[in-house]
This record gives C-alpha cells, structure tokens and sequence, in this order.
C-alpha cells in the first residue's frame, strides 16, 4: 500500500505540473475549469519514446493474454490482483525512465491516470458501489490502451480487440 501511494506521488511530481499548467491556461482560455481531455497535437498524435513504447507495450500483452477470461468471466480475484500488479510496475517504468516534451506529458497523464484507476479496481482498492469490480478495472485499463493508441504515435502497437 505505501508502496503504491508512493507510486501516485512519484507519478504527481512527474507528471501532475504539466497537467496542472494545462488546466490552468484551459480555464483562463474558456472561463471555465473543464477537466482536461485528450487531444491530438494540431492533428497529429503525441511523440513517445523507446521507455513509453516498451511499457505499453508490455501492458497490451499482459491485457491481451487476459482477456478470454476477463470475458468469459472466469478470472479469479487473485488474476485480477496480479493484473493490477503490472499495471503498477509499468507505470513505474514509465514515470521512472519516459521523457517527453511537456505537452506530451501533460496528455500522457490523462492515460496514465486512466490505467492506475483501473488497477486499483482491479486489485480492490475501490468500493464496488462507485464502479469498483475488478472486470470493470480491466475495461478501464484495456480502454486507456485504446486511448493511446489513438493518441499517441507508436506505430508498433495496437490496440486490443476486444
């Protein structure tokens, strides 16, 4: 548990000043404190690196080797935990060894924030009466790797069908 909220810090000082900055201009832009969504960059998708390609990467088939059973219904608690788990780690990687231009960064949050939501699900950390169950985590996570496929310029990836 520290170990994960350690994580969530990390992943704030990394991360959370560029999205913070890019609310802040959206706010004063529009007169409004709309939550920042996803966006292309003038049309194109965001630059990765060799860290961020590798991670997700290795998040795809770890999701995609899951998913018979995610919907079939027959992963246990403890799949769903080590799911989780690998989210958890991945996420390290990339917050630890990913360098992108701010911008980029600032929209890479908005995936990353996605997959950690749906690890804790998935691990039980959310109360099941606001969308908890562990199945729910998945889609979240399958779905923020669907989110970087569409955004994010990684020609080897893509994204899961499902």
């Amino acid at each position: 548990m520290i170990q994960h909220h350690l994580l969530l810090a990390s992943l704030c000082l990394a991360l959370g000043g560029p999205v913070l900055a890019a609310g802040s201009e959206h706010a004063h832009g529009h007169g409004h404190g709309a939550p920042a969504k996803l966006q292309l960059d003038a049309g194109k998708k965001w630059p990765t690196d060799a860290p961020l390609r590798q991670a997700m990467g290795n998040l795809r088939a770890t999701m995609a080797s899951a998913l018979p059973d995610i919907h079939e219904k027959r992963l246990a608690p403890e799949g769903y935990a080590a799911l989780a788990k690998k989210v958890e780690q991945e996420v390290g990687s990339i917050v630890a060894n990913c360098k992108l231009d701010a911008r980029a960064d600032a929209q890479l949050h908005l995936v990353v924030a996605d997959l950690l939501d749906g690890a804790d699900k998935m691990a039980g950390k959310k109360k099941q009466a606001r969308g908890g169950k562990p199945r729910d985590g998945a889609v979240q996570v399958i779905g923020a790797l669907d989110k970087y496929a569409t955004y994010f310029d990684d020609p080897g990836f893509q994204p899961i069908a499902h």
